[in-house]
């Protein structure tokens, strides 16, 4: 075998006698091929879901049927894309789901009877989405309070909060302005207005991870909070960031959750905060933060979406949503295991070489 084989090659101006280059892209590549997997992989259960489904109800996949589907997996796709954010930090947000039941109740106090466009009723819930956003942030970088604590407890006073401003009462569609229900019934060239927000929020989100610095800051948060601060990364900052961003997607959710179903109660969405963070743990973004893209999260959401509208489909017991959803969540955090203890020792066998 060659020389040229054996050696890594030698960086253009070095000298024969300095040591060879590391190979420094050696580890994102390893981490993005295993992403590549988990991600397809995710996308084929999918697909094999939906052609399943098809086979036995073929009007699962007729126009209605593909419509109701888009539009029932963008909110927690949107969700899923915020918690995201936060999660890759180490952290978590367990108030999404309150968040977006009192800005749904909020927005429609606000428009009931009166002729608001849409544009205010969705800066209104994303206003107060971020001002929930801050205040975990504040207390999960600043305070030092564990976020596990401080959102499981934003989600009950979010909650009380929420039901003593409403005292039992809904709003109605039909006090909801026209134009605020046209978006969340309306299309273009078929395709319904919400999905196509979520997808821009969604592409948007992934650019600035994937580009921007302060997208790759935190992954590096998530990966290592140690090596962050000695590199001089603004922590507090970023996952105060974090925080306000994950807030403000939930806050825009709400004034989304409003104009799709017009009928709103203060504990709309109750509970999604659970299957949130499963559909961003499913679609591949690890618990302890730093590995994972949005694309696999929304991949996550679509597929638990999927999930819920086949068995409906297929007239079985609501009861194995669950038990399939937690199945799910045990697997992906099981795998994530696995391959992070086996890429590291390959990394190490691999600079060892």
């Amino acid at each position: 075998m060659s020389d040229t084989l054996q050696k890594p090659q030698q960086p253009p101006g070095a000298s024969p006698g300095d040591p060879p280059a590391p190979p420094r892209r050696s580890a994102r590549a390893l981490a993005d091929m295993v992403l590549r997997i988990r991600e397809l992989s995710i996308g084929g259960a999918l697909v094999l879901l939906i052609l399943g489904t098809w086979l036995v109800n073929p009007g699962f996949l007729d126009g209605q049927g593909v419509r109701d589907l888009l539009l029932n997996s963008a909110i927690l796709v949107l969700l899923a894309t915020g918690q995201s954010v936060v999660v890759l930090t180490r952290n978590i947000d367990l108030s999404v789901g309150s968040v977006v039941g009192l800005t749904a109740f909020a927005c429609g106090s606000f428009v009931s009877g009166t002729q608001h466009s849409e544009l205010t009723v969705l800066l209104l819930g994303t206003g107060l989405g971020v001002l929930c956003g801050l205040v975990s942030g504040l207390l999960v970088s600043f305070g030092k309070v564990p976020a596990l604590v401080v959102t499981l407890g934003m989600l009950y006073v979010i909650q009380g909060a929420g039901h003593v401003w409403a005292h039992g009462r809904q709003i109605n569609a039909a006090d909801v302005p026209d134009g605020v229900l046209r978006l969340g019934s309306g299309s273009l060239l078929g395709v319904p207005y919400l999905p196509l927000i979520t997808a821009v929020v969604l592409a948007a989100t992934a650019y600035y991870l994937r580009n921007a610095r302060g997208g790759r800051e935190l992954y590096a948060i998530g990966s290592s909070p140690e090596a962050a601060r000695l590199a001089g990364i603004p922590i507090r900052r970023r996952v105060l960031a974090a925080y306000a961003f994950s807030g403000a997607v939930a806050g825009f959710a709400g004034a989304l959750w409003l104009a799709r179903f017009g009928t709103v109660v203060a504990d709309a969405a109750n509970g999604w905060e659970l299957t949130v963070v499963s559909a961003v743990v499913v679609g591949g973004i690890a618990i302890t933060g730093g590995v994972g893209t949005v694309w696999g999260a929304a991949l996550g959401a679509l597929l638990l979406t999927t999930i819920g509208s086949a068995l409906v489909v297929l007239k079985v017991n609501p009861f194995w949503e669950q038990a399939i959803t937690g199945a799910l969540l045990l697997a992906a955090i099981s795998t994530d295991r696995v391959v992070r203890s086996r890429t590291t020792e390959a990394l190490r066998k691999r600079s060892r070489n």
